[in-house]
């Protein structure tokens, strides 16, 4: 059984590092754009579904494949889709809906592909129960099952969505701030950032918003299951049941390590008492209200001797996702926030201010413009639609 996880791109590496965490072999992995494959036994593939699930934390969605076939030309697709094991999959009397994309393919109308899908589908339906009339029922108050087709360079894979709602719920954040940023991204961030927790470093975030930067950090530094709080709509479906997330969910809380800490290592900060407030209601729901520090600051006065004060650690990764022009303020607004920063925690030459790490998320290369100041490192990341910069500062001035 394979099983297919999509992820935001410029987060397929963090993604493959969840799996191998999680304990599957690099032999098993195999990692394209947007896309990160997992090969599983198939005497396993239900819990293995169910652990991914439960564990990957920069993924959006975790698919398993029902078929994979060759096509460039819809007779051929049409043909291929019909033969594949739908009964299998779809319970009987479950509503079920298509939808999927074209990359680099001869085949491209979706709306077409959707309507070719459906129509392949019931007539495997209908074959393979020997449905007289030739109607499949479906009822939505059953079940709904999700089904998605990737085509990519006329490779076609059909898949069923596990997941449900996207793996950026959580299920910890019903109060948010503003625009706030995807669990998934603030976890790719921190990843990137490289940092260490319970080293000689605390995590900072001067633009904390809702506290998901922060909660991700603590999460992951306390090995909480980035799914232990959330359904799946592999659950609904009567051939996999709850058995095997019970399974995981037992695993995911005997992993937890919530020993008291001695020193507190995330903080976050916002200049607006409401999103503070949010931010701890979200750390308790998450649970790691305990292992988190949240107030009411200005970015501007957080200079590295107030950190020092604040955090008590001499050395501190500043990671932060800064509003933003088309977001929430102007572009000039947004680039005097950026000149703020870096003022803050850079020195003239644009280098780190002793103590300190940089990581700061902008659309493309704004911050790098706005500020003059080449970053050290840059990845290319998404949020949500829109293209964006990670840009790390580390060499010291």
């Amino acid at each position: 059984m394979k099983i297919i996880i999509t992820t935001l791109f410029g987060l397929e590496s963090p993604t493959k590092d969840d799996l191998t965490g999680i304990g599957y072999g690099k032999d098993q992995i195999t990692v394209t754009d947007g896309v990160v494959t997992l090969d599983v036994a198939d005497s396993s593939w239900k819990l293995d579904l169910a652990r991914v699930n439960m564990w990957v934390r920069h993924a959006e969605r975790v698919f398993f494949c029902v078929g994979e076939f060759d096509a460039d030309s819809f007779e051929v697709f049409f043909d291929n889709t019909k033969t594949l094991p739908w009964n299998e999959f779809i319970p009987r009397d479950f509503a079920f809906v298509v939808n999927g994309f074209s990359r680099k393919s001869k085949l491209f109308g979706i709306s077409a592909l959707q309507s070719l899908s459906k129509k392949a589908i019931v007539d495997s339906l209908i074959a393979a129960r020997n449905i007289k009339d030739g109607t499949v029922a479906e009822d939505s108050d059953k079940g709904t099952v999700r089904i998605q087709f990737g085509i990519v360079d006329d490779h076609v894979r059909m898949m069923i969505d596990s997941s449900g709602d996207g793996l950026h719920k959580r299920g910890y954040r019903p109060l948010t701030h503003e625009a706030p940023i995807r669990e998934t991204l603030a976890a790719g961030m921190i990843s990137i950032a490289r940092f260490r927790p319970f080293g000689y470093e605390a995590l900072y975030d001067p633009f904390c918003g809702s506290g998901t930067i922060v909660i991700e950090a603590a999460m992951m530094a306390l090995n909480i299951a980035p799914g232990k709080s959330r359904h799946f709509s592999y659950m609904d479906l009567p051939y996999i049941g709850g058995q095997p997330y019970r399974i995981a969910y037992d695993e995911a809380v005997e992993s937890e390590d919530l020993s008291p800490l001695d020193d507190c290592f995330f903080f976050g900060s916002d200049i607006d008492p409401k999103a503070v407030r949010s931010a701890v209601t979200n750390a308790r729901s998450a649970g790691v209200g305990d292992f988190v520090r949240f107030s009411v600051a200005d970015c501007a006065a957080l200079k590295p001797s107030v950190l020092l004060e604040k955090t008590g650690f001499d050395r501190n990764l500043i990671i932060t996702n800064p509003p933003y022009g088309g977001r929430l303020m102007t572009p000039e607004e947004a680039d005097d926030i950026y000149r703020m920063i870096a003022r803050t925690y850079l020195t003239r030459e644009g280098k780190c201010l002793k103590g300190i790490r940089l990581s700061v998320i902008s659309p493309d290369d704004t911050f790098e413009k706005a500020t003059g100041f080449k970053a050290d490192k840059r990845y290319k990341l998404y949020n949500g639609n829109i293209k964006c910069q990670l840009n790390n500062y580390f060499k010291l001035g």
